[in-house]
């Protein structure tokens, strides 16, 4: 068994495993139904990220479904930071403005319309042949990269702040909600990391380390998506979500020391 065997394998089982989680999320009766539509979301667009071993040996070259598959990538972790959202605060509900989570993924795609989406297969083989001159994929690296830092630091510092709210309003209950979501995050930011590490040596004079890096992201997230698997079916009733209305007990120290000076100020004004 050579090793396109391998991964046309591990790529198969992840993706049976990602889409039936995906269909257990969106068909199972449950209160959080935004919820699970966005980890189902998240694990679709995934799937489709881990797909490239099996198009690759379908295909005969470069193509714009091929890169805009590649491009997906940018979707998928604005789809996470909002599913941490949703899981996090009951009251979560879908608006417009996260529609702005988009852009990265626009931008992307734009970039590369002048010398691939619009040329002939010879230019876009070219193209790709020569990718570590092409400033265009240079810039959505390093767009992704940023994407990566200002996501996951988003991710954390809310975490850190409903793990407060969740104490303060609930007297240091179970936690097993907060848990899941940093135990998830945690991994997915040690998952991108290597993902960065891997685009670096794409662009380095040893290509050849980014390709086993990627055999090893492909194996790793199949252990991951089984690892989703498991939490989903063996936890049902993980998730317990709090108010976003709620506020810390320092800042309604804040916000009371506020108050104070102005009623002093308007009685003195009587």
């Amino acid at each position: 068994m050579d090793k396109m065997d391998l991964l046309g394998i591990v790529t198969v089982i992840s993706l049976f495993v990602s889409f039936f989680l995906a269909f257990f999320l969106l068909t199972v009766k449950t209160e959080h139904k935004i919820s699970n539509r966005l980890f189902a979301f998240f694990l679709i667009i995934t799937s489709v990220d881990i797909s490239e071993p099996l198009i690759s040996q379908i295909t005969d070259g470069p193509s714009n479904l091929g890169m805009l598959r590649t491009l997906l990538a940018f979707l998928q972790i604005p789809a996470f930071y909002l599913y941490v959202l949703s899981v996090c605060y009951s009251d979560f509900q879908w608006k417009p403005k996260y529609l702005i989570h988009l852009l990265p993924f626009f931008i992307g795609n734009l970039v590369l319309v002048p010398r691939f989406y619009s040329v002939d297969l010879a230019s876009k083989l070219d193209f790709i042949i020569n990718r570590q001159d092409m400033i265009e994929l240079q810039l959505t690296h390093w767009l992704f990269h940023l994407q990566v830092l200002v996501y996951f630091t988003a991710v954390f510092l809310l975490l850190k702040k409903v793990k407060k709210l969740y104490l303060e309003n609930n007297s240091g209950g179970d936690l097993n909600s907060y848990n899941w979501l940093f135990q998830f995050t945690s991994v997915l930011t040690a998952l991108y990391l290597i993902v960065i590490l891997k685009n670096i040596f794409k662009f380095s004079d040893y290509p050849y380390v980014s390709d086993w890096i990627k055999i090893g992201i492909l194996v790793m997230q199949l252990f991951i998506i089984c690892w989703y698997l498991y939490k989903a079916l063996n936890n049902p009733g993980l998730f317990r979500n709090i108010d976003s209305k709620l506020t810390l007990v320092a800042d309604l120290i804040l916000q009371e020391k506020k108050i104070e000076p102005e009623i002093l100020n308007e009685d003195l004004l009587k």
